[in-house]
């Protein structure tokens, strides 16, 4: 006689478990312990065999009975039940390990030798912030076009054109890896190509003209702020690397600063070419290291201070040029352009300049030099540059 709701939820256990059939295989099996759970016996290839269905209540009777009902449906079609649940239930555990996250993760992982610690967290923080939250915990196999392209219109809606772009990019080489590796067929960011709004021509980092270095040097020596902040952006200034070279320069890449000839070694994990620079220290830049040094405490970093990353923030530096008047009328980085224009009408070799800003050069030949290249000459030229900076903010004209 089949089972009623109210015959299963009345059941009480005894002794040892007893069973309630339903007909078709279907039975719940009730346990001394009061627990209640479905089975459904079946046979394939003349062996007796037993499939679970979960427990009730919560899986109720009508539920029970569906189960039973798709069971005998493959096994109809020559499939053992039971065997295919476990598929299933791979599948899922797989499907679930396969997350866009998870690929991401270890497509990072096989980029982070190749790429500065600075752009690495860069990245990644931007996946955290705009794309993780939207699709971060989805099977990477089960994405398309659209789910990525409504987390990319979120970027592109607060205005941030060429990160919406970027991130565009990066997930299609997210998805191009889970291709690769067997977790999805097909990258769904190719059909999205030419969704997002332009961003339009490449606009140059702002660089001061040669008339408005005196006068940013001279608000710099009244600069308000932090007097961490007013060293390193002078750092900068003189030596013409990049912000994030400077942020995380450590006082072991330092040598001879007592010495006739110091220098700054930056090694090729922390820059953009990923090759070793040597950086040439001017009298100038020695007197700023070294009162560094009695800010930095004991800290191995330069530029110490209490953030996550143990240095100054990427925003102090670009905060700083605000404070001084100069937003949206210079950047710290346009102070490469600018040195580079002074230089080269000063008639300073392109190499030497093109090697002291770490360029890549495009022509394998010329990109062969080592970091060490022109050193002598690189350091005269800075030199000059920092006497034609001391200059400029006295206002004395330089030869």
């Amino acid at each position: 006689m089949p089972l009623s709701d109210t015959k299963c939820r009345n059941a009480k256990p005894s002794e040892k478990p007893h069973k309630l059939s339903d007909g078709g295989g279907l039975f719940l099996l009730v346990q001394p312990t009061g627990g209640k759970l479905w089975r459904q016996a079946y046979r394939v290839d003349g062996k007796q065999k037993l499939l679970s269905h979960g427990s009730y209540p919560a899986v109720s009777l009508a539920d029970a009975r569906d189960k039973r009902q798709a069971a005998k449906k493959l096994l109809a079609n020559g499939t053992d039940p039971g065997e295919q649940k476990k598929s299933d239930k791979r599948a899922a555990l797989i499907t679930a390990s396969n997350t866009f996250r998870t690929v991401a993760e270890e497509w990072f992982a096989g980029q982070k030798p190749g790429w500065t610690p600075a752009y690495y967290e860069r990245l990644w923080r931007r996946l955290e912030a705009d794309i993780f939250p939207a699709i971060g915990n989805r099977p990477v196999n089960m994405l398309e076009p659209p789910d990525v392209l409504d987390a990319i219109r979120k970027v592109e809606k607060r205005g941030a054109v060429v990160l919406a772009s970027r991130l565009l990019q990066i997930c299609g080489q997210v998805f191009r890896y889970a291709v690769a590796s067997h977790r999805a067929k097909s990258d769904p960011t190719r059909d999205l190509r030419g969704a997002l709004r332009s961003p339009g021509p490449q606009k140059h980092r702002a660089a001061l003209k040669a008339t408005e270095v005196g006068p940013f040097l001279r608000a710099l020596a009244a600069y308000p702020g932090d007097r961490q902040t007013e060293l390193a952006l002078r750092l900068v200034v003189h030596t013409i690397v990049r912000t994030g070279e400077a942020r995380f320069a450590q006082w072991a890449e330092f040598e001879g600063l007592d010495g006739d000839a110091p220098l700054w070694r930056i090694p090729a994990t922390r820059m953009k070419m990923r090759n070793e620079h040597i950086v040439p220290l001017t009298p100038q830049v020695v007197a700023i290291m070294k009162e560094l040094k009695s800010l930095a405490g004991n800290s191995k970093f330069v530029l110490a201070s209490a953030t996550r990353e143990g240095v100054i923030s990427g925003n102090t530096l670009i905060y700083a040029m605000y404070r001084l008047g100069y937003h949206s009328r210079a950047t710290v980085h346009g102070w490469r352009g600018t040195a580079s224009t002074i230089l080269n009408e000063r008639g300073y070799n392109r190499d030497w300049i093109e090697r002291q800003l770490a360029h890549a050069e495009r022509n394998e030949v010329r990109g062969a030099y080592n970091s060490a290249e022109w050193l002598k000459d690189r350091r005269t030229m800075l030199k000059w540059w920092s006497d034609y900076l001391d200059s400029a903010e006295r206002e004395v004209s330089v030869s």
